[in-house]
Order: structure tokens, then sequence, then C-alpha cells
């Protein structure tokens, strides 16, 4: 190196500086730094370019949004090309559905009580007689007991048809007329008799008087019974209007003791089917009640 007046000149080819900081490398090793530098900047070309697309594609949507905004309101301003699509309101279709169901709001009577009509003669208008009572020629009952039906009658001398002081006790409440079946089976026979009353409680007091018993009804195949002071069981009971009493015991006149079950389920058994036979009058006229016409 020489100094002169146009300052320091250097040495070497072209009379270049050289780089006193120049790394100590040898032709084939990369270079480093220059490759940090071109990765660099191509990452913030990648970044530039999403930021970018963001930015597009959003205004993209806005300009669609905006599009369709106003398409919209052009729609319903602009009179001069809706009018003719769009019917007035004069012209719009009414609805016209079908009438719906309609329901009272009172709510229906109750469907009538069997009972009433059985515990007023007012009310209880059926046929009566043996014939409907005690239908039939025999009676089956559970357990597949059958007993043949002996004599049936009736009568309106209440009295007539007891024995004892219950004659005095049916007319003294008014009984209208008493009928009666006999039922037998294996040597047991049994009565009933229906005393017929006004009213309910014209027969529930002819059972809470009851006293003597009912006359046993002999005939068509069944011999006397009961009669001439043998021992026979009697019960007593009422329902509705009417109050029946049932007497039984053998058809040889044997007295009858707390072990004769037959006696008693017999007895038992015609009691329960007069019950039945009562109450299936009033369930009758209740359901003839119910079904019939408005005004009848």
């Amino acid at each position: 190196m020489s100094f002169g007046q146009g300052g320091p000149s250097w040495g070497g080819p072209g009379g270049q500086r050289p780089d006193p900081y120049a790394s100590r490398t040898t032709d084939d090793t990369p270079d480093w730094a220059a490759l940090a530098d071109a990765s660099a900047a191509r990452a913030r070309r990648k970044r530039w370019m999403y930021i970018g697309g963001g930015v597009l594609a959003t205004a993209v949507v806005g300009a669609i949004v905006a599009t369709a905004v106003v398409s919209a309101g052009n729609g319903s301003t602009d009179n001069s090309n809706s009018a003719s699509s769009l019917p007035s309101p004069e012209t719009l279709p009414t609805e016209t559905a079908e009438p719906g169901p309609s329901f009272s709001s009172q709510a229906p009577p109750p469907p009538p009580n069997p009972k009433d009509f059985i515990s007023s003669a007012k009310k209880d208008k059926a046929p009566l007689s043996a014939g409907t009572l005690f239908p039939g020629e025999k009676l089956t009952m559970a357990n597949n007991r059958v007993y043949a039906q002996g004599a049936t009658n009736r009568t309106t001398s209440c009295a007539a048809a007891t024995q004892g002081a219950l004659g005095s006790v049916l007319a003294g409440n008014g009984c209208d007329q008493v009928i009666r079946a006999t039922y037998s089976g294996d040597g047991v026979a049994v009565t009933v008799g229906v005393a017929v009353f006004d009213t309910e409680a014209q027969a529930q007091k002819a059972k809470q008087q009851a006293s003597g018993g009912l006359a046993s009804l002999p005939g068509s195949g069944v011999p006397t019974f009961c009669r001439g002071g043998s021992v026979c069981r009697r019960t007593t009971n009422a329902y509705g209007r009417y109050a029946y009493f049932t007497v039984g015991g053998f058809t040889n006149g044997k007295n009858v003791t707390k072990a004769d079950k037959e006696v008693f389920t017999t007895g038992d058994d015609v009691a329960e089917f007069t019950f039945r036979q009562i109450h299936r009058r009033g369930t009758a006229q209740a359901s003839a009640a119910a079904t019939a016409p408005v005004g009848q």
C-alpha cells in the first residue's frame, strides 16, 4: 500500500479494497447467512400473500352481501318492476279451513241409577209377574248347582202367603202383592216370596218389623214341607221397594239344624237369584231411559 495525494491506494487486481472481515471459507461451503436471508424473505412474501388473500376474500363477501341487500331493496321499492308481479291485498286468497268439531260446554248427565227405578212404583213400570220374576224351569247357580222350579203363585192378599204375624206386618206397611216360587233339589225345598210395596221406605220397614214367616208353596212335584211345626230355615231381606223372604227345609219333614249345610246353601242360592232378578229390573229400565230420545 502507498499513500499519495489521492489518498491511500490498495494493491491487487483492479485496485479494489480487500474485505478484512471476509470469512475464510472454501469455495464448496454454502453461504449460510445468504440462505437465511433468502428464507426470511420468502416467509415475508407468503405472509403478505395470506394477509392479502384474506382481505380480498372479505372484500368479495362484503360485495356479495351488499349486492344482495341492494337487490332486495330494489325488489321492495321499485314499483315499476314489482307491481305487475305481486298480487294486491284485495286479490290475496283468504283461508278457507274446514270448520272443526264443536263441543258442548255442558257435561252430559250421569247415567241413570238402576236402583232409582226399583225404589218407587212411580218409576218402576216394567211388567211384573211370576213369569218375569222367576222365569225358566230350573235354576243353575255357582259350581253347577241346579234346582228344579216347582209351583209359582201371585196374590194380592199378602197375608194369605204368610204364616204367623208376617201377614199383618206386610198389610200394615201397604203391601200390594206377594209373588212366590219354589225350588228343590236332593230332598231340600225352598220357597221364596217377594212382597211388593210402593216405596223403598215401606219395604225396609216391613223387613225390620218382620215376624213369623213365609208360607211354603208345594206343588209341581214338591210335597208339602215346612208345615205342621217342623223346624225350617227362614230369611228376610229387602232391596228397593221389594221385601223378599225364604223358607226352606227337607221335603220329608225332618227338622233343620245348623249342621244341614245343604238347606242353607239352597236357601242362599234362591235368595241371591231373587236379588239379581230385582236388580235386573232396575238395570233394564235404566238402560232404556238412557237410550230414549229426548222428551220421551
